[in-house]
């Protein structure tokens, strides 16, 4: 099991209000399942995901990542299993401009303390692997949204995470550089990675093995998707 959670609560305070983000929300992921959660804007799907992600805390509630319960632990302690088991990929693609293609990849490799060898390795793989080694010395903004996104996933892939998390990956792309980037993810799940997505659309949705719905900060639905498995527009 790579998540449980269990009556998961977050509340958010203003001077004047307090919001309840996540009601009591239970979820289980296991190791290679593709989880798409699906809900309208404001009904705490990206709160969940960032819990999931060890980037904030719930209020109340139990998670367990990979059998530790972590629900409580301070940042500093979440750094440690957060750089060395989970890769995110953001809507914004949260590139360095300063960095190369080359280095943005190696970063999540630099902050585990790898050694130079194993970077370079590493990245080397994943260059040839997303199709992106003739871009490995352009800077972000030299690079189209599609391109942008593909060194995002690879960076989120380059350490070999057990999880990853993707937030509205192909929200700020056409729909063909978005089936591009869910062609990788549906691959990336084939290979055995685990991933829990948070997304808008339907259709990108449907790549994912299960679909859970939330709603006023709640899980309203969850149904297996048996069509994942033969997603013709993924695999040509």
């Amino acid at each position: 099991m790579i998540i449980k959670t269990q009556q998961l609560v977050k509340f958010f305070y203003t001077e004047e209000i307090e919001t309840k983000a996540l009601n009591e929300v239970s979820i289980e992921v296991e190791a290679g399942d593709f989880v798409s959660i699906m809900g309208p804007s404001g009904c705490g799907k990206s709160t969940l995901l960032n819990i999931l992600g060890l980037i904030d805390n719930p209020s109340d509630g139990d998670y367990y990542f990979m059998g530790e319960n972590v629900a409580s632990l301070s940042e500093n302690q979440r750094v440690v299993p957060r750089k060395n088991n989970i890769g995110f990929v953001f809507q914004s693609f949260n590139l360095i401009d300063e960095l190369t293609v080359y280095e943005n990849i190696e970063l999540p490799l630099v902050y585990a303390n790898a050694e130079s060898g194993e970077r370079k390795k590493k990245v080397e793989s994943v260059l040839e692997k997303m199709n992106i080694g003739h871009r490995r010395d352009h800077l972000p903004q030299y690079l189209s949204g599609g391109q942008q996104q593909r060194v995002a996933v690879a960076r989120a892939v380059v350490n070999q995470p057990a999880l990853i998390l993707a937030d509205e990956p192909t929200g700020n792309l056409d729909s063909e550089h978005g089936e591009e980037v869910m062609k990788m993810l549906w691959n990336l799940n084939e290979e055995g990675t685990t991933i829990v997505m948070v997304t808008h659309s339907q259709e990108d949705a449907e790549v994912g093995k299960r679909i859970v719905r939330m709603l006023d900060g709640k899980i309203i639905g969850e149904r297996s998707n048996l069509l994942a498995t033969e997603y013709t527009g993924l695999q040509a």
